[in-house]
């Protein structure tokens, strides 16, 4: 017997999952070794292959986890502005989800949990557009959708990369994609004061 730990883990899909969104955090994706997230769960090297195959299969639960609890985070605003809202907290709250789930060639696209996952969020992200008045919707909504999105993914991957450091200062980022989105997109409730 070797001197690696290699002893029966409660949740060792849990256990590297989440050790993999802590390498994710500190190091980005590519960093990311089942070897390594073996060694830091205390099981044998083989040990996370029983439950993700590969590396491929790890970032790929890791995305799927990460498109349900942004679903789920999206699910509960009641409009666009706080669905941008809560899509930056979710990028800010979840930084190695959020690095995996938008890198298609980190994981695999036919996975039914990560389909799954990834259509509830596109649902509730375009519930967030059809209730926009036509004016802000240009009569195309699917091209609304995709100015909302990228000003909200736009906006959390600068504050993510320490590019907004400076303008947005210690203000509250969601408060700060208030701003913003308003500059953008007219809601119906803005339109009646």
């Amino acid at each position: 017997m070797t001197g690696e730990r290699t002893y029966h883990h409660g949740d060792l899909r849990r256990a590297v999952l989440t050790a993999a969104l802590d390498v994710i955090a500190a190091d980005g994706p590519d960093a990311l070794s089942l070897r390594d997230l073996a060694r830091r769960a205390g099981v044998s090297h083989a040990a996370p292959a029983h439950h993700f195959k590969d590396r491929t299969g790890l970032l790929t639960a890791v995305a799927a986890e990460g498109y349900a609890l942004f679903a789920d985070a999206l699910a509960e605003a009641p409009d666009l502005r706080e669905r941008g809202v809560a899509y930056v907290r979710f990028a800010l709250g979840h930084p190695a989800h959020f690095q995996v789930m938008f890198r298609p060639e980190l994981h695999r696209a036919d996975d039914p949990a990560l389909l799954t996952a990834r259509a509830r969020a596109t649902t509730a992200l375009r519930a967030g557009v059809s209730g926009l008045p036509d004016a802000s919707r240009g009569g195309d909504d699917r091209l609304a959708g995709i100015a909302a999105w990228s000003l909200a993914h736009g906006f959390a991957t600068l504050l993510l990369s320490g590019n907004l450091d400076e303008p947005v200062g210690g203000r509250d980022p969601g408060e700060v994609f208030r701003a913003l989105a308003g500059l953008v997109f007219t809601q119906e409730d803005d339109s009646d004061g």
